[in-house]
């Protein structure tokens, strides 16, 4: 039993121990299979990634786009979406450049945009049937019928779309298949012409290239020249075509390159080369297109077409020169109004922004920016000036567009000028006229000036041209001579000026003199010349003629007659007033003698009397002796004055100079009258310097201003009154005299006459003392002041100057005549 037990406990043992081994055996084949399946599943997982990217890569290459709908699209209310949302693969730029195809912009579903946009465009099928994407594309979803169609979009361009169903799913392949590189529309034209051709008769097609007057050739996928016509064997200086083709002569080193790239991009290549044909180099447009089999191609001579190109580029480099260096501003706007060219004068007169400019703004858009920068003339409606503006594009040719001139708000004016450019659009000229204008202005202001100044003078003027024609003239010119304005209208020659002339003046020498020297260039005869002319009708004229600096001459008349009557008159009166003069001369110096004698008789006998020589004389008796003393001695004095009077407008008064001490002179004065002033119970008084105050002059005639100043206001003051003499010095060596007195003094309206002669005052005299005080103080170089107001008082001003002049003096005394002399 406890065997039993022992082998049942070995078994259970070695049970549990196979179990266990059982169950870790179990648990690593588990772990082993996990790994393994994990390791499988990763590598699949890496091959798809990879088929992806490859997938990726291919889609990437290729030059357009797949689109593909896992079921068919449903119709929808929008446009864009009734294409459904299809998968796209390709390249981005792929799908930017049809985007751009159909000018379309990218959104949420570009596939259902893009598809839209082409939907209506021309497409031709395979067959030549003309037909839209949108109706084949209609029958591929509902019926499954496959299509391959080329679009023709926008500006020549070509789209191919082939649409195929690849079981429950729908396929669209499309590809921009334009020829790139062809600078002319016409190149691609001939392409598709003669693929056409080749297509419906090739056999006819090859004989008409054969027959061409252009190379034509066809190489196969390796670049040999295969076939080749006529016209390429002359091309490449060949025997025959034959020889081309065995020699494998090509027209262009890069032919073959160019076969190639045809053969291999499926797309037609042309290029223009420079070739050696004849010995001459011209220039071939080389067009190459692929075909079964390789590529074939042939050449055009554009070599004039080149030529022009070229013409026209250097035509236009020096056209833009040319108008770079002008100094108007210059702006070309092309057919759609964009700004194509501007000279630099153009952006100093605006001061637009270059880099601006450089976008080719309208030119629309150029007049807002003015219109900003307030460069254009104030407009009440600038909406439809600018319309009008922009109107000239559309104008019939033969309409003219008058200058303009365009006032800015700165002040500026410019003139603007517009025209049809010759390469289409419109050319505008802008030219600165401010300063011009203000010239004119001040130009014509001057010649208005003039005319009006010549009009305004009393000589008649006229100015003749160098060829001898009336320029200018001013009204006096036709006063004179008796013309109207009518027979000077338009410029009249010399000739017939004189000739009009010759009725009151008949001279024909002196007229023909003055046009010698009006039309001759020489400058012996171009000088200063005056004359005089004595006309039938008694009128004494003066004229003078005058070279003008741009090469006219100007003669001018004066009416000199009623000067010469004047003249006349004057010289007559100045020969009757000089004899009056030496009648009045002689009388006075013969009455002074007279009357001198009888005086001193007088005064002799009258002083005999009075000192008693007869005997005594009563005191009744001495008061008429007196009297009489007084009247003689007054008389005398007047008699000096006429002299002195007669002397001075004689011109032969003369100083006798020598130093004159004044205050010293001033006591002697006012000793003399001293007893008149006690007389007439007047306070006379005397205010010196204590030093000399000496000068250079007359003692006699100084002591005579003196006398008659003190005489003077002694005269009109009253009892009781006083009389000041006054000396003094200036800085300057100098001196004035002063004579004051408190009398009744003098009136407003007489004080600018007391020194005139003769003028009497309301106390009687000659009236001739103060004006001999002016006199002799204006011999002396000096000047009166005179001071009075009524019932206070006159004063009287004489300055004198430290010396003397030496004009005034006697020709003896003259020291400075004298030492000149030596």
């Amino acid at each position: 039993m406890a065997q039993t037990i022992q082998v049942i406990t070995l078994i259970i043992t070695a049970g549990a121990v196979m179990f266990a081994l059982a169950a870790g055996f179990w648990a690593y084949r588990l772990t082993v299979g996990a790994r393994l399946a994990q390791a499988i599943w990763k590598k699949r997982v890496q091959d798809l990634e990879g088929k992806v990217a490859r997938a990726d890569a291919a889609f990437g290459a290729f030059p357009g786009l797949v689109l593909v709908w896992d079921d068919a699209p449903a119709p929808s209310e929008g446009a864009s979406e009734s294409w459904g949302r299809p998968r796209i693969f390709g390249a981005p730029s792929a799908l930017a450049s049809l985007l751009k195809f159909a000018e379309a912009t990218d959104g949420p579903e570009p596939g259902g945009l893009l598809l839209e946009g082409v939907a209506d465009y021309e497409a031709r099928a395979a067959g030549g049937e003309e037909t839209t994407l949108r109706r084949r594309f209609a029958e591929l979803v509902e019926n499954g019928q496959p299509f391959s169609l080329t679009i023709l979009g926008p500006e020549g361009r070509f789209l191919e779309a082939d649409g195929r169903a690849a079981g429950t799913q729908l396929i669209l392949w499309l590809a921009d298949t334009t020829v790139r590189g062809m600078e002319e529309s016409g190149a691609r034209g001939r392409i598709e012409e003669s693929r056409k051709l080749i297509e419906a008769d090739p056999a006819a097609y090859l004989d008409a290239l054969e027959r061409a007057p252009f190379p034509a050739w066809r190489m196969n996928a390796t670049g040999r020249l295969v076939w080749a016509n006529a016209a390429y064997a002359d091309a490449v200086e060949a025997k025959d075509a034959e020889t081309a083709l065995s020699k494998q002569i090509t027209l262009d080193p890069g032919q073959k390159g160019q076969a190639a790239e045809a053969a291999k991009s499926g797309e037609a290549v042309a290029r223009v080369r420079p070739v050696v044909m004849g010995g001459k180099r011209r220039a071939l447009d080389l067009i190459s297109f692929p075909i079964s089999g390789g590529a074939a191609g042939f050449a055009i001579d554009v070599t004039d077409g080149e030529e022009a190109k070229a013409a026209l580029k250097r035509f236009r480099r020096a056209h833009d020169d040319t108008l770079n260096h002008m100094a108007e501003s210059v702006a070309v706007f092309d057919r759609s109004q964009r700004l194509v060219f501007r000279n630099t004068a153009f952006e100093s007169l605006f001061g637009l922004d270059t880099k601006w400019l450089d976008d080719w703004p309208g030119h629309g858009e150029v007049l807002d920016r003015l219109r900003e920068k307030r460069l254009l003339p104030e407009q009440a409606d600038y909406a439809a000036w600018k319309k009008d503006e922009l109107k000239r594009y559309d104008a019939a040719p033969n309409e003219e567009w008058p200058d303009e001139l365009w006032p800015l708000p700165d002040g500026r004016t410019l003139r603007v000028a517009r025209q049809r450019h010759p390469l289409g659009g419109v050319m505008m000229i802008f030219e600165d006229k401010t300063d011009e204008l203000a010239l004119r202005a001040r130009f014509n202001t001057l010649i208005n000036v003039q005319r009006a100044t010549l009009d305004k003078l009393h000589e008649a003027v006229a100015v003749f041209g160098s060829d001898g024609r009336l320029r200018l003239h001013n009204t006096a010119f036709e006063s004179l001579w008796n013309l109207t304005p009518a027979e000077l209208e338009g410029q009249p020659e010399f000739d017939a000026v004189a000739e009009k002339c010759a009725t009151l003046y008949a001279d024909d020498a002196v007229w023909s003199a003055m046009k010698a020297r009006a039309t001759d260039p020489s400058p012996q005869a171009r000088k200063h010349v005056t004359g005089e002319m004595q006309r039938v009708d008694d009128r004494t004229l003066t004229w003078l003629s005058r070279p003008l600096p741009d090469g006219a001459t100007l003669i001018a008349w004066d009416d000199v007659t009623d000067s010469r009557r004047i003249e006349e008159a004057l010289r007559d009166r100045a020969e009757a007033l000089e004899t009056s003069e030496r009648i009045k001369s002689e009388f006075v110096e013969h009455v002074s003698y007279q009357l001198r004698t009888p005086l001193t008789t007088i005064g002799g006998y009258t002083d005999m009397l009075m000192q008693g020589m007869s005997g005594e004389l009563t005191e009744k008796q001495m008061g008429p002796m007196t009297a009489i003393r007084t009247a003689s001695d007054d008389l005398a004095k007047l008699i000096d004055d006429i002299l002195d009077v007669a002397a001075i407008d004689a011109g032969q008064l003369e100083l006798e100079l020598g130093d004159v001490d004044l205050g010293a002179l001033a006591e002697d004065c006012a000793a003399l009258l001293a007893a008149k002033a006690q007389h007439g119970e007047i306070k006379l008084s005397v205010e010196a310097p204590d030093d000399a105050a000496m000068l250079r002059g007359d003692t006699k005639r100084l002591r005579q201003v003196m006398v008659n100043l003190l005489s003077n206001a002694l005269r009109h003051t009253g009892k009781g009154g006083k009389v000041s003499l006054s000396v003094e010095t200036s800085g300057d060596g100098g001196a004035t005299i002063s004579v004051s007195d408190d009398g009744e003094g003098i009136a407003p309206d007489r004080q600018a006459k007391v020194f005139e002669r003769f003028e009497r005052g309301v106390r009687g005299g000659a009236g001739l003392g103060l004006a001999l005080v002016k006199e002799i103080i204006e011999l002396h170089g000096g000047w009166v002041d005179l001071i009075s107001e009524p019932e206070k008082g006159t004063t009287v001003v004489c300055h004198l100057p430290p010396e003397a002049p030496a004009e005034s003096a006697a020709p003896e005394l003259d020291l400075a005549r004298q030492a000149a002399a030596s």
